[in-house]
């Protein structure tokens, strides 16, 4: 995971941007990961931990109706953090992640634990990544951090490089 973490770092260094969390069901482990790389003072600025919905909406400004629609564990939720995030934080990439890393929360039998939603706001386009992953709640989130970081990678490599 550490060496996938890196490699995105680097590449946000290497094109002069920024970034920012919001984590649900990660935590602060994503955001903690980018701040053990070499470039972290160039490329981190922050994140949030906003775990419970309530800080979604207090913290974010995500609707109250859209977290009761959709569940506080939802791509449309997920999109809604890294959308408004910018208003907490400036930078060039926004990412937010939700999910379901235990039972007790919106699971369903299309939407078991395992389930995580990760989305990322990079130069004003969206990108999406639902999965679900299996294993105990370390694990799962341990696979989320290295999909949202190939998930940027992927996102960030047709992108010029800064002058």
């Amino acid at each position: 995971m550490e060496q996938r973490i890196e490699d995105c770092s680097k590449i946000i260094a290497q094109k002069g941007m920024t970034i920012a969390f919001a984590e649900s069901a990660t935590a602060g482990w994503l955001c903690s990961e980018f701040a053990l790389t070499e470039q972290s003072g160039k490329v981190l600025k922050g994140g949030i931990t906003c775990y419970d919905a309530s800080l979604k909406e207090s913290l974010l400004g995500v609707p109250h109706e859209m977290i009761e629609r959709f569940t506080p564990e939802s791509q449309e939720v997920t999109d809604e953090l890294a959308r408004r995030l910018p208003k907490l934080m400036p930078a060039d990439i926004h990412v937010a992640v939700t999910g379901l890393t235990t039972p007790g929360g919106s699971e369903t039998p299309d939407k078991p634990v395992g389930t995580m939603f990760i989305s990322a706001v990079v130069k004003g386009k969206l990108y999406q990544h639902r999965e679900v992953f299996k294993g105990d709640c370390e694990t799962i989130i341990a696979q989320t951090i290295k999909a949202a970081a190939n998930m940027l990678i992927a996102a960030l490599e047709p992108l010029p490089a800064s002058r």
